[in-house]
């Protein structure tokens, strides 16, 4: 059985989609990015993947601790695995900057 993708809260939820529509103009990179974390449900930590990487250490993010990333194209999805509930939770979308894996 695979993974479940999840939000903490729903504020974060809404922050997601709310990025997605309104900070990323190409269709093409929406559909990226919500098939890269998709993938995610069946290989949760795809270490063959050169745009996966666990942070270290783990990046806080609203009680909540980052500890791996997904790159796509200047974007990075930040996420948590809690192998026990067999769940996915996404954290945080960021544009790559200077300001990305700072709290």
């Amino acid at each position: 059985m695979g993974y479940k993708i999840k939000f903490p809260t729903p504020r974060l939820e809404k922050y997601f989609d709310k990025f997605l529509q309104k900070q990323i103009s190409r269709q093409n990179t929406r559909d990226e990015i919500l098939g890269t974390i998709k993938d995610l449900e069946n290989n949760p930590r795809p270490f063959s993947n050169k745009n996966f990487t666990q942070i270290k250490p783990p990046i806080l993010i609203s009680y909540y601790q980052a500890q791996y990333r997904l790159r796509i194209e200047n974007y990075r999805v930040l996420y948590n695995v809690d192998d026990k509930q067999k769940t996915i939770w996404l954290l945080d979308i960021r544009l790559r900057s200077e300001k990305t894996y700072k709290h």
